[in-house]
């Protein structure tokens, strides 16, 4: 039986089960379908990396990759046609688009007697699988991580059977676009890149990642979540590696681990709240009084520039734009900048991280920025607001974050380099707004809205 193997966000060879499923059925056929739905939301550097990854994957199948644009609601039944296919195989997506997206699909397929059929996914534990005694979901991360622990499961052996691809032009087939032309390297798009970076972060900073997660200035986390959003590692080939248990000592790998948890908590968020991707989660927040105005627009671009006059901010924002990441820190401080110091909505800022960010996953980022903004998850909600400059004196004390990323401040003395407008220095930005005045406006709209 011939079947299609439809890849989306698992391009990798190994370790495959969907992959390993659909060859052994039989002569397999592997696809990728360049929707115009994620070409237009995707900025230039997360294509590159994607058009990257499909290079690599494409050598790893032995030249056999398919690709074909267009809307996947037609191209993947016409694919299955052109092959003779009885099964189109899938991890399973469980985003809202993914999930109505393949929906559509598995109607069309099935009206022609082909199945789509859903094997494994991106996470180690399904969303939707971690549950209450009643069977209800979890809304606060600390008892979900309890719970689904005890139910990860290895990953299995799935390696692809090579000899059952179909060779190379049996369908055609046509050229990925070029990658877009970017002024900073990326890191290498391939399985193997990815694997290197686990082995090297697992000998040289997982022990020490408990105390080094937060510091910006230093090579202290994985930098694997762009590996991981296009599933060229599985995260639970990672948990394979900690150990949680036995006579190492583990502080570092249990946090490395609910870490990784966090990602999958998100997902089975969305999963039962598909809404809540660009919906406040917390229905009371939808009364709370925000900026839209022209006089905000301006500021929102002054943000997104990295031009705020507040050091940290400003260097966060620039990572994003040079190098398609942002330490996670930063992302927690640049976000409460916008929604508490400049009262913007949060939805503003997560479609610009969604843009730029080459591990953009809607269900971590939005609900991200929810958890800064108090509209989603977090137990401790809106009067959690991030002070810049002492931000940047806890975790960049040196200024060496900063200073690589604004190099205007490179021979800013360090005890001014954390003040708003670095303290005056020549040629820096002046401070936008005034920290503690936007504190307590935004604290009183807070109270407007809670009663608190």
């Amino acid at each position: 039986m011939t079947s299609v193997m439809w890849f989306r966000r698992d391009l990798r060879g190994h370790d495959n089960e969907a992959l390993a499923a659909a060859c052994a059925d039989g002569p397999c056929v592997p696809l990728f379908v360049l929707d115009p739905v994620f070409l237009e939301r995707a900025g230039p550097a997360r294509l590159w990396f994607l058009f990257g990854a499909l290079e690599s994957l494409n050598d790893t199948l032995g030249g056999t990759l398919v690709v074909r644009a267009g809307d996947p609601v037609e191209v993947v039944p016409a694919v299955a046609h052109e092959a003779a296919a009885e099964a189109v195989y899938v991890a399973k997506d469980f985003a809202p688009y993914g999930r109505r997206r393949d929906m559509a699909v598995a109607a069309v397929l099935k009206k022609s007697g082909v199945r789509l059929g859903g094997v494994g996914s991106p996470y180690a534990v399904e969303p939707g699988s971690v549950t209450k005694d009643d069977g209800s979901p979890y809304a606060v991360f600390t008892p979900f991580y309890k719970r689904w622990s005890p139910l990860l499961t290895p990953l299995g052996e799935s390696d692809p059977l090579h000899s059952l691809l179909v060779a190379p032009g049996a369908v055609r087939t046509q050229p990925l676009p070029p990658r877009p032309k970017l002024d900073v390297e990326l890191p290498t798009p391939t399985e193997t890149a990815a694997h290197e970076r686990w082995e090297w972060f697992a000998d040289n900073a997982l022990s020490g990642y408990y105390e080094k997660r937060n510091t910006p200035g230093i090579d202290g986390t994985s930098k694997l979540s762009m590996y991981l959003r296009f599933g060229l590692l599985h995260p639970k080939q990672l948990i394979a590696d900690l150990v949680i248990d036995g006579t190492k000592a583990t502080k570092d790998h249990e946090h490395f681990r609910s870490e990784l948890c966090w990602r999958e908590f998100y997902a089975d968020v969305l999963f039962h709240q598909p809404n809540t991707a660009w919906e406040n989660l917390q229905s009371k927040m939808v009364a709370m009084r925000v900026d839209t105005d022209g006089r905000a627009k301006a500021r929102f671009e002054k943000w997104c520039r990295g031009e705020t006059g507040y050091p940290i901010v400003d260097a966060g924002m620039r990572q994003l734009l040079r190098t398609g990441w942002m330490h996670n820190r930063m992302r927690m401080i640049t976000a409460s900048f916008l929604v508490k110091d400049l009262h913007l909505p949060w939805q503003w800022g997560a479609r610009h991280f969604m843009r730029h960010l080459v591990d953009g996953d809607i269900a971590s980022n939005n609900h991200g920025w929810q958890w800064t903004a108090g509209t989603g998850t977090d137990a401790a909600p809106y009067f959690r607001i991030f002070n810049p400059q002492s931000q940047s004196e806890k975790f960049d004390p040196n200024g060496t974050y900063i200073r690589e990323f604004v190099p205007e401040l490179a021979d800013c003395p360090t005890r001014q380099i954390h003040f708003p407008g670095a303290g005056g220095f020549a040629g820096y930005a002046t401070p936008m707004v005034d920290h503690s005045v936007e504190r307590e406006e935004s604290l009183a709209r807070y109270k407007a809205v809670s009663g608190k």
